[in-house]
């Protein structure tokens, strides 16, 4: 498929569905500095269908959401060792005006200055080099910070996520890529072949429904953090997730895939 053009998001959040429809369901969101490619263009509905660099995702957005950069500057990011954001949300001055952006948004800001951008910004706030790896004390501390947020479909953001986007984002922000899905990401890594062999950091999967796939991190002391309704942290065994407050089994274990590396910085 050709690509009709290249764009980088420059608001806070933004909803990608899975058809042209306005109201169509979600099947993921642009959080700030995520760049994609345009493949369709539904000229009526006021429509683009993109497909999201890191995820390989496609989907599509509302052409007022769409922000147009050039080629050129597509590929600088596709190199750029940006920073990724890890406050729950920080301000950033953007065309001389504040814009609050959330938890693993990408700001065009680097250590070297390898390239000559377009934009111009001013961030205030923490953050990381993106490609910098980090321990699991690092990606225990960036999952805590998603509790308790809602689970929703399509989700990215520490205000609405889903299992799936939980795992993404918070390896992403310890440096370490996975797909968009749970039917991506148990291919992703290496496979642990039992609990007894896991270790925190490690990425579970679990049988949901009939053909559905369920995923979370695992944590110390047989816990894991997951989003079933919300993100929280339950019991995890052999069998699979035992809610702690119902003490039920609600999902069913079926992989364990390692996708972080020892020796991260702390």
């Amino acid at each position: 498929m050709d690509i009709l053009g290249y764009g980088v998001c420059r608001l806070a959040l933004v909803p990608v569905r899975a058809e042209e429809e306005p109201f169509a369901p979600q099947v993921t969101q642009l959080l700030f500095g995520d760049h994609y490619e345009i493949l369709q263009i539904d000229q009526k509905r006021k429509q683009l269908c993109i497909r999201i660099y890191t995820d390989r995702v496609e989907g599509w957005i509302d052409a007022h959401h769409h922000h147009g950069i050039t080629e050129e500057y597509f590929q600088q990011i596709n190199l750029a060792n940006f920073k990724i954001t890890t406050d729950l949300t920080c301000s950033i001055l953007y065309k001389k005006s504040p814009l609050t952006i959330l938890l693993g948004s990408i700001v065009p800001i680097s250590n070297a200055e390898l390239f000559k951008m377009e934009e111009q910004f001013a961030f205030n706030g923490e953050s990381k080099s993106l490609g910098q790896k980090r321990d699991f004390e690092f990606v225990k501390a960036s999952a805590l910070k998603y509790l308790n947020a809602p689970e929703v479909g399509g989700g990215k953001s520490p205000f609405g996520i889903d299992a799936a986007g939980l795992v993404q984002m918070v390896l992403k922000l310890a440096g370490y890529f996975v797909g968009r899905t749970a039917s991506v990401q148990i291919s992703d890594g290496d496979k642990v072949a039992t609990l007894s062999e896991c270790r925190p950091g490690d990425i579970a999967f679990f049988k949901s429904g009939k053909q559905s796939i369920h995923t979370g991190i695992v944590l110390d002391e047989q816990r894991i953090i997951h989003a079933d309704g919300k993100v929280r942290i339950d019991h995890i065994n052999d069998e699979g997730i035992l809610r702690l407050d119902s003490k039920v089994y609600t999902h069913h274990l079926m992989a364990i895939r390692r996708l972080m590396t020892t020796g991260g910085a702390g």
